[in-house]
């Protein structure tokens, strides 16, 4: 009976160290006495205690951060930059024979690519244009992880930090880009409302009338500001034809009253 109790419970033990479960997104490459075995299924699967030996593969994206690189661009400038890699095993078996560890090979081979890649734009590049430096770094990174059943869904550049001189002289410079750019939109502002005043100056000279009414729009819409002094100006052409009657007035004053003062001048001649 005692044999018995022995036998059963040395059979659970050997039936609970060989049975393995793989979940679904786990693959597993087992060796037999030192010799690979054919990829395992996600499953309970058996192995021999002793013989048999399982490594789990996890086939789920995997995130990894890329520490700040001390960089240099093409144009000199100095600068750090971190990345992040999402990458995913695709062949378990090529990630267990080919490389100790496919992590923290990824990893190194980032940091390095991170470097040549961005030593090799310039600083303008570098902060406009990520998305192509992005895909230069996917592919250069994809190209040398395939030899160890790795693939490169994305880089990103994370972050990009440059020294605070850098910093100044850029902002000098994007605030004398915006100025450049409002003198010029105001010089073709000025171009264009010249021209449109010259056509309005044609459109009203062949209509005096037009004019007018010109002036009487003007004078509503200064009374509607409440103002308590308005300065108007009048053409010439109105107040032309009051100025001649004034002119007249005048001068037939003046020779109306010059034969009193002869005769006033004759009268004291013979005194």
């Amino acid at each position: 009976m005692i044999i018995g109790v022995v036998v059963v419970s040395v059979l659970l033990v050997l039936a609970a160290v060989s049975l393995k479960v793989l979940k679904e997104y786990e693959r597993g490459v087992a060796f037999r006495l030192g010799r690979l075995r054919e990829p395992l299924d996600p499953g309970i699967r058996v192995l021999v205690p002793g013989l048999d030996k399982l490594v789990r593969v996890d086939l789920r994206v995997v995130t990894l951060t890329i520490p700040p690189q001390e960089v240099i661009t093409r144009d000199n400038v100095p600068a750090r930059v971190n990345a992040v890699v999402l990458f995913r095993v695709v062949d378990p078996v090529k990630s267990v024979m080919s490389v100790e560890n496919h992590a923290v090979a990824t990893s190194q081979i980032a940091q390095t690519t991170l470097r040549s890649v961005v030593g090799r734009a310039e600083l303008d590049t570098l902060l406009a244009h990520r998305a192509d430096l992005n895909e230069d770094l996917a592919k250069s990174i994809d190209a040398m992880t395939e030899p160890w059943g790795i693939k490169v869904e994305v880089v990103e550049i994370k972050d990009v930090e440059i020294p605070e001189a850098m910093q100044r002289a850029m902002a000098r410079e994007a605030e004398a880009e915006r100025e450049r750019r409002a003198k010029v939109i105001s010089a073709r502002g000025e171009l264009q409302a010249s021209a449109q005043l010259r056509d309005a100056a044609k459109t009203l000279s062949e209509s005096p009338a037009s004019l007018q009414l010109r002036y009487l729009q003007t004078l509503l819409e200064l009374g509607a500001d409440h103002n308590s002094t308005v300065v108007f100006p009048l053409p010439i052409d109105i107040i032309g034809p009051f100025l001649d009657t004034i002119r007249g007035q005048a001068t037939r004053g003046v020779n109306g009253a010059s034969p009193v003062i002869k005769a006033t001048e004759r009268t004291h001649d013979a005194q």
